[in-house]
C-alpha cells in the first residue's frame, strides 16, 4: 500500500507544470471534450506505465541487490534534480492527425509525450524499488489523473496561480529523501 500511495503523491506532485499537463491544457483547449480527453489520458498512461512497471520489476531480476541500491538511489536523486528543470511542451507532440478522433489524439499525444519522460522513470525506479509493479503503475497513472484531469476542466487560468517552483520543490525533495533511503539501505527488503 505504501507503493500506491507514495507513487501517486510523487507523480501527482511532480507532473504539475509537466509538458504532459500542458498538453492536456492544449488539447482541452483544442477539442473542448473533456471525456475523450480523459479517458485518452488514463489509457495512454497505464499502457506507459504500465510497460515502465514491468522494466522496473525485471531490472530486479537481473541486478543484484546491492548494485539496484546504488542505481535505484541515484536515479531517484537524478530525478530529484530533473523535477526542479520547468518543462517545455515541444509543438510536434501536439500535431497528431484529424482522423484519429479526440481519444485517439490524446491517447498518441500522451503515449509519445511520456516516453522517457520523468514520470516514466519514476514508474521504473518506484517499481524496482518497491516490487509490487501493479500497485505502482496504479499510483503513478492516479497521480498523472490528479494532476491532469483539473488541467482538462480548469485550463490555463487556474495553472497560472498555482506556485509551479514549490511543488517542483516538494516532489524533488521526496525524490531526494527516496533516493537517499534508497543508498543507505534502509528499507532494504524491498528491493
Amino acid at each position: 500500500m505504501e507503493s500506491l500511495l507514495v507513487a501517486t503523491g510523487v507523480v501527482a506532485l511532480a507532473e504539475i507544470g509537466d509538458k504532459t499537463q500542458l498538453l492536456a491544457f492544449i488539447l482541452a483547449a483544442r477539442f473542448q471534450r473533456p471525456l475523450p480527453i480523459i479517458l485518452g489520458i488514463l489509457f495512454a498512461t497505464l499502457l506507459n506505465h504500465g510497460l515502465a512497471g514491468a522494466l522496473g520489476a525485471w531490472i530486479t531480476s537481473v541486478i543484484t541487490p546491492d548494485i539496484l541500491r546504488w542505481v535505484l538511489g541515484a536515479s531517484f536523486i537524478a530525478m530529484a534534480v530533473w523535477t526542479l528543470i520547468p518543462d517545455k511542451i515541444e509543438e510536434e507532440e501536439t500535431q497528431i492527425a484529424r482522423q484519429l478522433g479526440v481519444f485517439g489524439a490524446t491517447f498518441v499525444s500522451f503515449f509519445l509525450a511520456e516516453m522517457g519522460d520523468k514520470t516514466q522513470l519514476a514508474t521504473i525506479a518506484l517499481a524496482a524499488h518497491y516490487a509490487t509493479p501493479v500497485l505502482v503503475v496504479a499510483g503513478t497513472t492516479l497521480g498523472m489523473l490528479i494532476a491532469d484531469v483539473p488541467a482538462v476542466f480548469i485550463g490555463n487560468k487556474f495553472a497560472a496561480k498555482i506556485p509551479l517552483r514549490l511543488v517542483h520543490a516538494i516532489a524533488a525533495a521526496i525524490f531526494f529523501v527516496i533516493g537517499i533511503i534508497t543508498l543507505l539501505g534502509w528499507g532494504k527488503s524491498l528491493y
